[in-house]
């Protein structure tokens, strides 16, 4: 039924009264989006109903390569990811008559995170590229005399947005060669995974650590420890760097991604003016205020000097 009412969801204007009934403000229609940016996706729709409250938006959390189907195969009009359609992926859809839309919306950071019981919390890309292609297998491969054993790394699964931008920006199109890679469902199950397994390095979107309880979001969630990266040789606290919204404006921590909306919508309804509020000013704020980086507007790094009395 799902399915059936997707399709529905997205048939032209000329099969409206046998579809689709939705307006720019009004109406209820599913979409897409990859899991791993699912908190702040839901926020947007949460404040896109208190604006609308006509409207209804229903989420479809799923993996990038099911997402990417979704849209191809017009089984959606709406998908978020974390790459733009290929030139052959636009061409396929060209031949069905559709021409897709891509917003970018904003920016997170790829977060590497380990127990809290582990406190070698600074990593270089260097050994974090040894780490994911199987060069280090053992945490004494990075932190020489750790007696932590063997590192587990942890995904959410094996076809989201997060393990193909580690493929394709991270290991330069090789394949992950850990020997010992435990893929969780999902990006919840990642964190509980590195909550109680003190060997293990979990990667996820920063978008999922924020302290919702910090409103100037620099605060991460408590039962995990974030990972500081330096694109250095050699990692110190003092030249490695957190997935805060001023590393990722400034480049300073190194595996920023872009967040795209994708959207074909031939009657310009619900799923394009969501796509339209978030890249507004009002939805970019919420963006900010997420803890991520927006695509668009003026953002100002203010240097702060704190007396210690």
């Amino acid at each position: 039924m799902l399915v059936a009412s997707l399709i529905a969801g997205c048939e032209d204007s000329s099969k409206k009264r046998n579809g689709r009934t939705d307006t720019p403000t009004s109406g209820a229609i599913s979409f897409a989006s990859d899991e791993s940016f699912s908190p702040i996706i839901q926020e947007l729709v949460d404040q896109f109903e208190f604006k609308y409250p006509k409207a209804k938006l229903t989420p479809i959390y799923t993996n990038e390569i099911d997402g990417f189907n979704m849209i191809k195969d017009m089984k959606t009009c709406l998908f978020f990811t974390s790459r733009p359609l290929k030139d052959s992926e636009v061409a396929y859809m060209k031949t069905k008559k559709q021409i897709p839309s891509v917003f970018p919306i904003g920016y997170d950071g790829l977060a590497f995170i380990v127990n809290t019981q582990n406190n070698d919390t600074c990593i270089s890309v260097k050994d974090i590229k040894r780490v994911l292609s199987g060069e280090a297998k053992d945490w004494s491969d990075i932190v020489p005399g750790s007696k932590r054993g063997v590192i587990d790394v942890v995904f959410d699964n094996k076809q989201s947005a997060t393990l193909h931008y580690v493929v394709d920006s991270i290991l330069d199109g090789k394949p992950i060669n850990s020997p010992n890679i435990t893929a969780a469902k999902t990006s919840k199950d990642v964190i509980d995974y590195v909550d109680t397994t003190p060997n293990a390095i979990g990667v996820i979107g920063s978008n999922w650590l924020n302290d919702k309880r910090d409103t100037t979001n620099t605060t991460f969630k408590k039962n995990i420890h974030v990972m500081s990266v330096t694109v250095n040789d050699v990692a110190t606290p003092r030249n490695s760097w957190k997935p805060y919204q001023a590393y990722l404006l400034d480049g300073r921590y190194p595996f920023a991604r872009t967040i795209y909306a994708i959207c074909v919508d031939p009657q310009k309804a619900l799923p394009w003016s969501f796509a339209n509020y978030v890249t507004s000013p009002v939805g970019q704020m919420i963006v900010f205020k997420s803890g991520l980086l927006p695509y668009r507007g003026d953002i100002t790094i203010r240097r702060v000097n704190v007396k210690k009395q």
